[in-house]
């Protein structure tokens, strides 16, 4: 050993020596800042809502400072709104209970309004209710629209090649017009960070711990926030439930056999009733009929009240409407405006089809994509979605294009994250119909065993999406009270069945 060596050796030697002399006297050693603890301890200044809703509610607003991009906690924040009623019953008051209502890209303010009429009052009075605007959605954050001709990238690819390729062009377009902005931005709009925000949020109000309330694209939320932050996770309940794994992509894909069954169901209704929709005598008539209809407005719009339904969104109207039973008369009434139009006669046009028309003028989802892109990637050979259409076609001849076309995202930069692996056994209630197509059962079964400690509550002979609603079932209202009032959680799993069928 040469003399340098030597003594760097004995230098090595003295450091060990100070730090265990010092550690066996008790002498605290210094420990890196946590960059993020400043966010937790931020002083929150409640005042009125301005929003008629929250003001009838008397409910206080807030906004939280958290960071743009968690990797860089120094760097620039943004402000994620809150609001807040507080919990009448302070003797018994469990917490703070957060609630998200899906999309993703839903405004969440308004927490009463999705949980008021289904968690009894006895329920919300223990619990301060926080509703918030996830980052990116109304006031959290900025909203960056992208000035989309569409409404949503939820389309058909259509019948054939050619609108395949109308349709890739189209989503390309679509991305382009959201990148041409702050693609940063949108790459920090991902479910980790607001999950993450959710945290800083817990923190913020000195609360250990979060009771949540999820719907739809929540439930991934959910899944997503108790992954990665599972102590902090307490009395959780996902209605209608993703699969992480599958989720965007695979979600999407999962639409198309579990629409072509719910329209199967519809069929076989409103054949039943062809006396009054005149749309086929028997399910499979109805079924060719509707077919027919795509097939027609490949060849030239189909005009109801200026609006022109094409092969590539004709196929939404009944993928819109078939996630609930209770639409079935709305979709025969639309289904036979659209044929009425086809042929020359005016059509009479039903309240819900008209909110389609409208809500098709305006660019309201592109936040709805923003989230996604930055959660996942999509493949990026249009090739690649061609495929998966025509071997879907011959058991989806609806639907096929629709959940396997292409999505801005195949235009996307990469996510700056990768998905989460769900994977633990934070206790959790998985509510969900067997008869949901929005969010396939099998996705429910699925989180299940990647939530080890949840339990499956599955309500059935139900054709419906979100399955805590008044009146619809007894069993999953009595179960879900019971366990964010008292915790009482379900020693296994449960069949609930509807008290009132739909139709």
């Amino acid at each position: 050993m040469d003399g340098e060596d030597r003594f760097g050796g004995v230098v090595t030697a003295v450091i060990v020596a100070v730090l265990v002399a010092t550690m066996a006297a008790g002498v605290a050693v210094a420990q890196p800042a946590d960059p993020l603890a400043r966010f937790g301890r931020q002083r929150v200044d409640w005042h009125p809502c301005d929003d008629p809703a929250l003001v009838a509610e008397r409910a206080d607003c807030a906004g939280i400072a958290v960071p743009l991009d968690y990797s860089r906690p120094d760097g620039p924040d943004i402000t994620i709104a809150i609001s807040r009623i507080r919990a009448r019953d302070t003797a018994h008051r469990r917490g703070v209970l957060l609630t998200n209502s899906g999309g993703p890209g839903t405004p969440g303010l308004d927490a009463f309004d999705l949980v008021g009429d289904v968690l009894r009052p006895d329920v919300l009075s223990r619990y301060d209710l926080i509703g918030f605007d996830p980052r990116g959605v109304a006031r959290s954050g900025r909203h960056q629209r992208c000035g989309w001709p569409v409404a949503t990238p939820i389309r058909s690819a259509g019948i054939g090649l050619p609108g395949f390729v109308t349709e890739t062009a189209l989503q390309g377009q679509l991305a382009a017009q959201c990148l041409v902005g702050d693609r940063d931005w949108m790459r920090q709009l991902s479910t980790r960070n607001t999950a993450r925000d959710m945290d800083v949020i817990r923190a913020a109000l000195h609360e250990d711990r979060l009771s949540y309330y999820g719907l739809s694209y929540g439930t991934y939320l959910g899944a997503v926030y108790a992954q990665m932050f599972p102590g902090r996770s307490d009395r959780m309940v996902l209605d209608s439930a993703i699969d992480p794994r599958r989720y965007w992509l695979g979600l999407q894909q999962d639409w198309g056999p579990a629409v072509e069954t719910a329209f199967d169901d519809w069929a076989g209704w409103v054949a039943a009733r062809d006396g009054q929709y005149h749309l086929g005598a028997s399910a499979g008539e109805v079924r060719r009929g509707v077919e027919a209809l795509i097939d027609r407005a490949a060849l030239s719009p189909i005009m109801v009240e200026g609006f022109g339904f094409d092969d590539h969104l004709l196929p939404t109207v009944p993928w819109t409407m078939l996630r609930d039973a209770r639409l079935n008369a709305a979709l025969a009434a639309s289904m036979r405006a659209l044929a009425d139009a086809a042929a020359g006669r005016a059509p009479q046009v039903p309240p819900e089809l008209h909110t389609l028309i409208e809500d098709d003028k305006h660019d309201e989802n592109s936040v709805m994509a923003q989230i996604w892109c930055a959660d996942a990637p999509m493949p990026a050979d249009p090739a690649w979605y061609w495929n998966a259409i025509q071997a879907a076609r011959p058991t989806q001849p609806i639907f096929a294009a629709l959940a396997n076309n292409i999505q801005p995202c195949a235009f996307w930069p990469p996510p700056a994250e990768p998905p989460t692996v769900v994977d633990n056994a934070v206790p959790a209630l998985i509510l969900q119909a067997t008869g949901d197509n929005r969010t396939p059962y099998p996705g429910a079964v699925a989180l299940h065993h990647q939530m080890s400690g949840s339990r499956l509550i599955t309500l059935t002979d139900t054709r419906i999406h979100m399955v805590l609603r008044p009146g619809l079932s007894t069993c999953i209202l009595d179960t879900t009270n019971r366990y964010f009032r008292d915790g009482a959680f379900p020693t296994g799993d449960r069949t609930c069945r509807p008290t009132t069928l739909l139709e």
